[in-house]
């Protein structure tokens, strides 16, 4: 019996520890097994933390969403230029084009239309080439445009040339070739759409001057099936929409070609260019760009006559 009352008093006394335990009123840490248990969790914790640490982090969380608009704008722009040709597309020195082309007034075609010659030397130079004779002539070189008739060559309107400047400033082999690279150029990828009957991606393009324009890339092929720009009519002040849709691309020396173009002002049908043949990097006469060089297209390159 002795023996047994101080193992009874033992057993008490930890059931009152127990007991004050739970109340909150023992300041003495928990037993061994019971700090065991509790810092399980934290230890589970801390070794996941470690094995996430040690994987690589998630590209697409890492970047910040408008950061992430922008890689995809610029993937897509990529995908484009490569659906083209690539650096083939990116390098063509010269380019040639003949067929018809058609105008419309408010939507109803205003001709029977009329064959041209079209010869670009890029960044800056082209040439078009009117009428079956070829003997009407337009030429832009630099800023500067006239028009070449059997009067020889004189400046052509500047509302024209004005226009045409635009045109070029927003043509789709300078926005590929020129606002993709340049760094004060903002990139927006702003989702699906359908352009042309075409599902596809649309990307826009804003420069540091505030100037932006939209390419819709064809979700399939990768080619630009539409461009559309804004700009403001200095006079009465009101926006435009200008719109380009590319169809029946063709194949030629590497390089994605449009064969159609349908060009659209505040959406109505301007003027369709349907193409017969298209040469690229045949290497062109330098004469052709000069307004004083008595060019004549229907001789032979080494029978020109004039100032080369």
């Amino acid at each position: 019996m002795k023996q047994v009352f101080p193992i009874l008093v033992l057993v008490c006394s930890a059931w009152a520890q127990a007991a004050l335990a739970q109340a909150g009123g023992d300041p003495r840490p928990a037993p061994a097994q019971t700090r065991t248990a509790s810092s399980a969790p934290q230890t589970q914790l801390a070794t996941q933390a470690a094995q996430q640490s040690s994987q690589p982090p998630d590209s697409n969380s890492a970047v910040p969403p408008d950061q992430a608009n922008a890689l995809q704008a610029k993937a897509l722009l990529n995908q484009a230029i490569e659906a083209l040709g690539g650096q083939a597309y990116l390098t063509i020195r010269d380019r040639e084009q003949q067929g018809k082309s058609y105008g419309f007034h408010h939507g109803r075609a205003s001709g029977a239309g009329v064959v041209f010659w079209g010869f670009t030397e890029f960044p800056d130079k082209e040439r078009v080439e009117l009428t079956k004779e070829r003997d009407i002539a337009e030429l832009y070189v630099g800023n500067k445009a006239w028009e070449l008739t059997y009067k020889g060559a004189h400046p052509i309107e500047e509302k024209d040339r004005i226009e045409y400047m635009r045109r070029r400033r927003f043509s789709l082999d300078n926005i590929l070739r020129n606002w993709v690279n340049d760094p004060g150029v903002v990139l927006l990828y702003e989702g699906a759409a359908i352009a042309a009957q075409h599902p596809s991606q649309r990307v826009t393009l804003i420069n540091a001057q505030d100037d932006s324009v939209t390419l819709f890339i064809d979700s399939d092929t990768h080619l630009p099936v539409k461009k559309s720009f804004t700009w403001r009519d200095p006079v009465d002040r009101q926006k435009n929409l200008e719109e380009e849709v590319y169809e029946n691309y063709r194949l030629v020396s590497g390089v994605m070609a449009p064969y159609n173009v349908t060009r659209f002002f505040n959406e109505d049908m301007a003027s369709q260019r349907f193409l017969n043949s298209v040469t690229i990097n045949q290497g062109l006469d330098p004469a052709m760009f000069d307004p004083n060089s008595g060019y004549d297209p229907n001789k032979p390159p080494g029978k020109q006559t004039g100032k080369r």
